[in-house]
């Protein structure tokens, strides 16, 4: 009898411990998909114009970060994604910026200059067909992926992408 009563508390300790670990981070904006998300033919283009598979980057945590250079909300977060990418806590995110402003490569170089990006590659989706598949609204918008490829939630607009809370929440998926 006492070691049935020690596994229920032991089970529920561990239920609830894991269950406030994956609770939402106070942060607006950030909205967390219920029901995971499959996506097939997630394609975009590096630099050289270059096909990438977002397939390929299974295994990993993923952010697609949408953007343009003449969004000002995209201008102000773009150097919080920067450092995110190089935090050492979160060895495992990749962090995809994608312009769908169909601005040519040498503008969007000059928006990362300008804005000292170190720590991201510029990528784009010169026919808007993610912003398509995900049914953006706007930009920014942020699409998160877990390691199985799937999407699990979504910042919607401007975040500051060093927030601690924020931080802590993604390092769970890590």
């Amino acid at each position: 009898m006492f070691s049935m009563k020690l596994l229920i508390i032991i089970v529920y300790f561990i239920t609830t411990s894991f269950s406030y670990a994956l609770e939402k981070p106070d942060i607006k904006n950030l909205i967390l998909i219920e029901e995971l998300k499959n996506y097939k033919e997630v394609i975009f283009k590096d630099e050289n114009q270059k096909k990438l598979n977002l397939d390929d980057y299974k295994g990993n945590l993923i952010i697609l970060n949408f953007w343009a250079t003449w969004c000002a909300p995209c201008r102000e977060e773009i150097p919080s994604l920067d450092v995110l990418q190089s935090d050492s806590r979160l060895n495992n995110l990749k962090i995809f910026p994608i312009n769908i402003g169909q601005e040519d490569l040498i503008k969007s170089k000059s928006f990362f200059k300008k804005l000292n990006i170190k720590n991201l590659n510029i990528y784009f989706d010169p026919s808007i067909s993610l912003a398509k598949k995900f049914k953006l609204r706007g930009v920014p918008t942020s699409i998160i992926f877990n390691k199985k490829g799937e999407e699990f939630a979504r910042v919607v607009g401007l975040i500051d992408f060093n927030d601690e809370r924020f931080i802590k929440w993604l390092q769970n998926f890590n």
